[in-house]
């Protein structure tokens, strides 16, 4: 699949589009369980998960308490249901692949259920806002 860049328009089969969300999820109870390896492997398991929905994991990266991702998704997929697929997967990935989460977290959940999501990208909403004020209403 072609990379695509974050200030580059995709385009759908009705729309044109550019969304980007910056996401950060933390572990339960926000322990530092994190190291590098986990870190690895979540990007790859989220880069997957992203590209089986149509989105893209545009950047990523964590510290041992969470992690901060980028996606750039098409407007028809809802951003829940995105975040629940990257949360899902990846804890049931993890959780089988590092012994040592599965010891800590208990239950079959490794991540908190709470979360970050902000828009992102393009002009600024003062810019956005101004050039919207300035359109001519027809008489």
């Amino acid at each position: 699949m072609k990379k695509i860049s974050p200030d580059e328009y995709r385009t759908g089969r009705h729309c044109v589009f550019q969304l980007h969300a910056h996401l950060v999820f933390t572990p339960k109870y926000r322990f530092h369980v994190f190291t590098k390896k986990h870190i690895e492997a979540m990007k790859e398991i989220f880069r997957v998960v992203c590209e089986a929905q149509n989105a893209e994991l545009t950047e990523f990266n964590g510290e041992s308490d969470h992690v901060h991702l980028l996606v750039n998704f098409p407007p028809h997929l809802e951003l829940s249901k995105l975040i629940n697929s990257l949360k899902g997967v990846s804890s049931r990935l993890l959780r089988k692949e590092f012994p040592e989460l599965e010891k800590r977290y208990w239950g079959g959940a490794l991540w908190s259920r709470s979360y970050f999501a902000a828009s992102c990208g393009g002009a600024p909403l003062e810019i956005i806002k101004q050039y919207v004020e300035q359109q001519r209403t027809p008489n």
